[in-house]
Order: C-alpha cells, then sequence, then structure tokens
C-alpha cells in the first residue's frame, strides 16, 4: 500500500505562537458549532432585547448617539475617513498613513500615474492596502505590491467609489481592542482584547493547494472561502518549504482564526489606548484593529499601529475564540447592545438629538448597493 502524504499545516501565524497564550486555550476544538452561523440567528437574542430596550428608553435609535461625532455612531455605512480625519494627537499618529481618493472614468493606468505623485507626497509607497472607505469585515480588501496591481484594483470598482490607500503595517500580528467609556467618565477600559490570525499552510513539494486545505482540521470547513482567493493556485503544487497565507485580511468572515486574549488586558495597554482615544472628540464605544511588533510590546502599550477604528457595531470579538460558549457570545453581545443604550441615554440627556432609524436605513443600502461592486478580498 502506497504511503499517504503529509504536509506542515497551521491556522496560527507564528506571531502568536501558543508559547504566548494561557494553556486553557489549547484544545482539539478547531471551531465552535456556532462560529458560522447567519447572523441573523446569533443577533436574534439581540433583536429581542432591542426591542425591550426600545419601549424603556422610548427610542429605537438611541444607539445611534453613542458617538455623536460620528454619522449614526459608525454603525453601519460610514466613511472609514470620517473618523479618521477626526483623530489628533497621539491617535493620529498612531493610525497608519493612508490617502482617499475617487475612481473616474479615466483609464485605470492613468488613474495610478496622477495619484502616485500626491500618495508618496505623504510618504507612502508600495506596498499598500487599498481598501473602500465604506464596507465592513474586511470586505474589498486588496494588497497591491506596485503600479500595475493598482491599476487593476481600480479597474475593478465603479467609478465615483471612494477608495483607501494606506501604509502595509511594519508588524504581521494583529489584535481587535474593544474600548468603551461611560460619557461622564474621564477613564474608559478595554473590554476586549482578541488576536486575530491569518491561516497559512506550507507545501511539501508533492500537495496541490487544495489538498494542504483540506488537511487542515479548520480550514478544511473553509475551502469555499479560500479557494475564491486562490483560483490561480488551487490545483498548483506548492513548492517544498514554501507558506501560502490563505487570508490577508484578519476578518473573521473571511477565514481568519480569532483567539480570546483578554487575559493579556494590562494597566500600560488600557493607559496606552485611553490616551490614543482622547484624539478621537466624543468618541465612547469601538474596535480598533491594531498591529504590534510581540506580545511583550503589546502588554506594555508600545509601538501599536492602528489599521482602522470600527464604529457602534463593531464586536467585541473574542466570542469567535472556538472555546467561547454559545451562551457566553450572546450574552457579551447583549451586554454591547445595552451599553449602546446607555450611553446614547446619557447623550440625549446632554442635548444630542437621535438621528432616526430611517437615516440606518438608508446608510445600510448604501454598503450594501457598494458591497455588490467589491472584488473579492485578499
Amino acid at each position: 500500500m502506497n504511503e499517504q502524504p503529509t504536509a506542515n499545516v497551521s491556522t496560527k501565524s507564528s506571531a502568536n505562537s501558543s508559547a504566548d497564550l494561557p494553556a486553557n486555550l489549547s484544545s482539539e476544538k478547531v471551531t465552535s458549532f456556532f462560529e458560522f452561523w447567519p447572523t441573523w440567528v446569533m443577533y436574534l437574542p439581540v433583536i429581542i432585547q432591542t426591542m425591550i430596550l426600545a419601549v424603556r428608553y422610548r427610542s429605537l435609535s438611541l444607539p445611534l448617539l453613542a458617538n455623536p461625532k460620528l454619522t449614526i455612531s459608525g454603525m453601519v455605512g460610514v466613511a472609514k475617513s470620517e473618523l479618521m480625519m477626526q483623530a489628533q494627537n497621539e491617535c493620529q499618529q498612531a493610525i497608519l498613513d493612508w490617502y482617499q481618493f475617487l475612481v473616474t472614468n479615466q483609464p485605470a493606468a492613468e488613474q495610478v500615474a496622477d495619484i502616485m505623485p500626491l500618495v508618496k507626497q505623504q510618504a507612502l509607497d508600495f506596498p499598500l492596502v487599498c481598501k473602500p472607505d465604506i464596507g465592513c469585515r474586511g470586505s474589498g480588501v486588496k494588497l497591491v505590491k506596485n503600479s500595475q496591481q493598482l491599476a487593476e484594483v481600480i479597474a475593478s470598482y465603479p467609478r465615483g467609489t471612494s477608495l483607501l490607500l494606506q501604509k502595509l503595517a511594519d508588524y504581521e500580528p494583529e489584535v481587535g481592542v474593544f474600548y468603551v467609556k461611560m460619557p461622564n467618565q474621564t477613564q474608559g477600559k478595554v473590554v476586549s482584547l482578541t488576536f486575530k490570525d491569518s491561516p497559512t499552510v506550507m507545501g511539501n513539494g508533492e500537495l496541490t493547494l487544495e489538498e494542504l486545505v483540506l488537511l487542515d482540521p479548520r480550514a478544511s470547513k473553509l475551502t469555499h472561502l479560500y479557494q475564491e482567493r486562490h483560483p490561480k493556485r488551487w490545483q498548483q503544487v506548492i513548492p517544498l518549504g514554501e507558506v501560502v497565507r490563505l487570508v490577508f485580511s484578519a476578518s473573521h468572515c473571511r477565514g481568519a482564526v480569532f483567539t480570546d486574549a483578554r487575559a493579556h488586558i494590562t494597566p500600560e495597554l488600557e493607559q496606552r489606548i485611553e490616551l490614543i482615544m482622547t484624539g478621537l472628540p466624543e468618541f465612547y464605544y469601538g474596535r480598533l484593529d491594531v498591529k504590534y511588533p510581540d506580545l511583550d510590546s503589546l502588554k506594555r502599550g508600545e509601538n501599536l499601529q492602528i489599521v482602522e477604528i470600527n464604529g457602534a457595531s463593531a464586536e467585541s470579538i473574542h466570542i469567535w475564540d472556538k472555546n467561547t460558549s454559545f451562551l457566553e457570545a450572546v450574552k457579551t453581545l447583549m451586554w454591547q447592545y445595552r451599553t449602546l443604550y446607555k450611553i446614547g441615554a446619557y447623550q440625549r440627556r446632554r442635548g444630542f438629538k437621535t438621528p432616526g432609524i430611517g437615516k440606518l436605513f438608508k446608510h445600510l443600502a448604501i454598503e450594501k448597493r457598494l458591497a455588490r461592486y467589491y472584488p473579492t478580498t485578499d
């Protein structure tokens, strides 16, 4: 009988090695049973609670006041550039440099020739991350390494789309930092910390990319996500020792692996996050997606690079850790929306006016309409 070929496979990046993680995070489980349920199923208890809270607070749109300087608190369909343009001081310095532009009806190569001198004036150069200004969950994010790739990306978007070009982070590890602050308090709190790892497979010179993915206990459950990102290499044999990153954008719904890191929240990290967030006016609720060099630096709050900051629709993404129970995940989501209502109620007492539920649906429709035209996320 012929011996079955084997391969090295990994769903953890080397940046967050198991040595950095508490022992109780190691498990034979590769996913939680609810991890990839439809969104509406997970949020059904939240929706029921929201109806009750709307009656209690006499408003369905009160959460849209949580971050009153942002359009509908950044809930949905709001440009990333709106928030980043408000950033000052430490926050502005921590956000990776970016440049915003609109896709025109010019040939893509001509658009690249026009914008690159302006991009380089801001000390930006390839490789760059290109992503839609309006979008969530890593939608349409592309890694561009040269002018030709940028032209191809621009050509994949319809005219009038607002795009961002952002500096590629100096570090590979990424973490989601969930921050909440009551408006009547001087200090906020980091309530969730989550490692975000991009899964990889390593070639052995015998197996195709598809076969390598199918050998991985977790990646094999998400084959459809990885196949659409690697159509040209899917049936190719991966050379011995070559590491293939299955997804670039560290978004859970795109196949990234999330690991609860709340055990690593330190006073130094919270102090640094608070200093950063003082640079955003009237921001009380959201998640920072942060790159960092190593775990020790993260715990000291040093050398943090912010990819983006998500507003009122952000999740405490530790709930997608494979070891998180369904009850804990639901309780966390329900706590988040109760908190949104509490913050919104306080803002209403301060004199801020709720924007109305119609504005929420308007922005939701904008995001859904644009997302239909976005290219496949890297």
